[in-house]
């Protein structure tokens, strides 16, 4: 099918940073040669399984999940979500040890998600409890779990319920290997063809680029989805995970992707070895 009349359907989670990179996109502001982009909303760990399944041409998905898609998928270079010195972090009601925590019921925002794997990388022993991942800070302040692992707005807002911070797996990521954490990426099918892809990718790269221009106006757009952050904080959120490395995850980006996935299969959470592929090399 010619680009010019192709459907390409794009999906992303309902927050606040990929509604930011996706602004442009799916408010006409860059010129698509003629594809149309349908975007489709869900939380990541739903569009993990939807990728498993291949359903989607492009769609944002957790590095994590990569291990198991990288037959029909690849990475596309940008749209990463990197956490440099930062990421998702564990929280419970009352202060505790990275011991203590061994054989607690965590949590979780799903199994395939990124930062399921980086816990099971700090911490292998604990008993998982999947969670959606906007009601994880609500069970642990009810005390339904030991512990949980806060991804997207959580990360800002634990506090605000009297929530402590055992541990946050971006730093410890980086104290460990002196690389970013890499929560997500874009990914898109392969079968798309080489063409296409390219065109894609172009299109992709400069609605991120052009919400990094025009930030006021995208974080206008981003607000919508971020479940109660006022916009100051709305505007830290987007800029931690919505940056340099959003554009393009240079080397040392693809070398964390590289190392996280390395590490998950030596320690037996991946049970293969993964070639990581990126659109253009």
């Amino acid at each position: 099918m010619s680009a010019a009349r192709r459907l390409i359907r794009v999906a992303h989670s309902p927050d606040s940073d990929d509604a930011f990179m996706f602004y442009a996109l799916a408010t006409g502001k860059i010129d698509t040669n003629g594809i149309t982009y349908e975007h489709e909303l869900q939380d990541i760990e739903t569009l993990n399984r939807r990728a498993l399944r291949g359903e989607l041409e492009v769609t944002a998905v957790s590095i994590h999940a990569y291990a198991y898609l990288a037959d029909r998928y690849a990475l596309l270079p940008h749209g990463s979500s990197m956490g440099d010195g930062y990421g998702p972090r564990l929280v419970a009601r009352e202060p505790r040890s990275r011991e203590s925590v061994a054989g607690s019921r965590i949590a979780i925002p799903g199994t395939l998600t990124t930062a399921y794997l980086a816990l099971k990388l700090w911490q292998p022993d604990f008993v998982s409890v999947p969670t959606p991942f906007d009601e994880i800070e609500d069970v642990v302040e009810r005390g339904d779990v030991d512990a949980g692992l806060l991804i997207h707005e959580g990360q800002l807002t634990f506090q605000d319920r009297g929530l402590h911070l055992l541990a946050d797996m971006g730093e410890w990521w980086f104290q460990e290997t002196g690389l970013p954490l890499p929560l997500g990426g874009n990914v898109i099918r392969k079968d798309l063809g080489a063409e296409l892809i390219a065109t894609i990718s172009s299109h992709l790269h400069a609605s991120i680029a052009y919400g990094l221009e025009h930030r006021a106006n995208a974080l206008d757009h981003a607000m919508q989805y971020a479940r109660g952050l006022d916009p100051r904080r709305a505007d830290t959120f987007v800029g931690m995970y919505v940056n340099e490395w959003t554009l393009d995850y240079g080397e040392r980006g693809r070398a964390a992707v590289r190392l996280l996935l390395e590490e998950g299969h030596k320690a037996g959470v991946i049970p293969h070895a993964v070639t990581v592929e990126f659109v253009g090399g």
